[in-house]
Order: C-alpha cells, then sequence, then structure tokens
C-alpha cells in the first residue's frame, strides 16, 4: 500500500458510525486539483480534478466528525486503496484513502485545536489496589 499526502476541498459531509463492534468509522469525498501556472492566460488555474474516498477509524474517526465539514480545505496523509468493482450493472475504480492524519489546510484559513483527552481504562488489578489504598486512608 502506497502512502500519500492530499490537499483538497471536503465534496460532501462526513459521514459517521459506529459498528455493531464499537468501532468508530467516519468517511467523506475529497476533490483533490492539482494548481498550475498557465503563462499565456498569467495566472494560477485548476487541473483536473480527482475524487477520493477518504476514510477514518477510531478516535481519529471522531476527532474528524466533530472537526471537519462540508467546504473545508483540508490536508490528509493516509494510505491509497484503488479498487476495481463490478456490481452486475456497473463496473468502475474507486479510488480510498484510510486516513492516519486530518486537518484543516491553513494555507486557506485559520482553525482552533482542542486537544482530545483520552480516558484509559482501568485494569481490574489497579481498582483493587486503589479500593484497598482507599480503605487504608479511611481507617
Amino acid at each position: 500500500m502506497e502512502t500519500l499526502h492530499l490537499t483538497g476541498l471536503v465534496a460532501t459531509t462526513p459521514r459517521h458510525l459506529v459498528t455493531q463492534d464499537g468501532l468508530p468509522i467516519t468517511s467523506f469525498r475529497l476533490a483533490s486539483s492539482q494548481r498550475r501556472f498557465d503563462r499565456s492566460q498569467n495566472k494560477w488555474v485548476d487541473g483536473e480534478t480527482n475524487w477520493y474516498t477518504v476514510t477514518s477509524f477510531r478516535t481519529l474517526a471522531v476527532n474528524v466528525s466533530q472537526s471537519i465539514s462540508k467546504g473545508d480545505r483540508i490536508a490528509v496523509f493516509g494510505k491509497l486503496r484503488v479498487r476495481d468493482w463490478d456490481n452486475g450493472e456497473r463496473a468502475g475504480t474507486s479510488v480510498e484513502i484510510e486516513a492516519e492524519t486530518v486537518g484543516h489546510d491553513l494555507a486557506w484559513g485559520n482553525s482552533n485545536f482542542t486537544r482530545t483527552v483520552l480516558v484509559r481504562e482501568t485494569a481490574p488489578e489497579e481498582t483493587v489496589e486503589s479500593g484497598l489504598a482507599q480503605d487504608l486512608v479511611t481507617a
């Protein structure tokens, strides 16, 4: 699998779901156009647009669902997957990115960052030990 970095425009409202096993997933479509300088027009122009489905998992999925909106300019770093498909009526190729990092593209605006506080589950041994310590304090 190839790893790549892309910038582009969030083209669809991010769709967030949690699987039956409790795995958070967020996905959306990303439109990415290469800009180039056209000397004949003496200005920057958009080239062809490439379309990607970006999918994120776990904590990244939760944060993406709360931070990214349709129309946002973003940067994505992740693993590229290209798959051919055929459903009997139509056939095509899907280009997907399994995101490792997603953030706003600050060349287009500003953003405020709020750190996610991760809650660590306590192991049963820690619960027993903290309960014993509490018993010692109250004795």
